[in-house]
Parts: structure tokens; C-alpha cells; sequence
């Protein structure tokens, strides 16, 4: 399962790409995040490994590992769970002085159990409105900070 998500953000690529990569902004933006927690390699060099907690209804720990850095050109991670894997392409455009062009790019490679394979093919559209209602909080979490 493949699909791209993008959202456009009132602030110049510079300070759009600071706030992104700076982990303590997560928890304003992305529901559930508890922590990160940095195993090998420096944070946000290819090659790193991160332990990222969610927690919402149930614990998630996902496995991060940076496989590619050259922001705001193209970050690319992969993300392992018990129940599924997929890799995330992130970028950032400038549209113009003031405006940046947010895009993820989410390919789910793989899925572990009965349950999520059976979520996965009745409701692909909830996995990209997941990502999509994380991008667009990270506009208004951004678009306020920079007031």
C-alpha cells in the first residue's frame, strides 16, 4: 500500500524544516507521541536507529532507521512494528519566500497478523488519513509558533 500526503505551511522552508526535525515539537503535533529515544548513529544521519513510543488507546513502539538525511531536499526512515513495516519519504519545497510545501510519501511493505492485513484491505483510507491529520496539525502547531 502506497500513498502521498502533502499539506502547504505559511512559513519560509527553513524554519518549516527546524520545527519538523526538532524532536521536542512531536508531542504538539502528532497525537499519542510519548518519546524517542536515540539507540545508534547520530540523531537524524543516515544509518541512525530511534525507539519512537505512540500511545493512544494502546502502547506502539516503532523501530525508526534513518536511511537517507538530506532535508529539506528528502528524509527517508523506515518504521518496523510487531504488525507492520513501511518506509517514509519526507521533503520539502519551497513554494515561495513564505510558503513551503509539505510532502509524505508512505509505502507499507508489510503487515504481521490477520488483523491488521484485514484493516489494511477494508480500510486503506484510514492509514492515509492518519498521516494526513498529523501533517495538517504540524501546519497549525507551525503557522502559531511563528506568530
Amino acid at each position: 500500500m502506497k500513498y502521498t500526503c502533502k499539506v502547504d505551511i505559511d512559513l519560509p522552508i527553513d524554519k518549516t524544516v527546524a520545527l519538523w526535525e526538532d524532536e521536542r515539537n512531536f508531542k504538539e503535533w502528532q497525537d499519542g507521541f510519548k518519546s524517542i529515544e536515540h539507540l545508534s548513529g547520530t540523531p537524524n544521519s543516515k544509518g541512525a536507529k530511534s525507539k519512537i513510543i505512540l500511545q493512544e488507546k494502546r502502547k506502539i513502539e516503532l523501530l525508526e532507521t534513518v536511511i537517507l538525511s538530506d532535508l529539506p531536499n528528502k528524509k527517508i526512515a523506515l518504521y518496523e512494528h510487531t504488525h507492520m513495516t513501511n518506509t517514509q519519504t519526507t521533503s520539502f519545497i519551497a513554494i515561495n519566500q513564505n510558503k513551503t510545501q509539505y510532502i509524505s510519501e508512505v509505502e507499507y511493505t508489510k503487515f504481521n497478523g490477520i488483523m491488521i492485513k484485514l484493516i489494511a484491505k477494508l480500510f486503506p483510507s484510514k492509514f492515509k488519513e492518519q498521516s494526513q491529520k498529523w501533517m495538517n496539525q504540524f501546519k497549525e502547531f507551525a503557522e502559531k509558533t511563528n506568530i
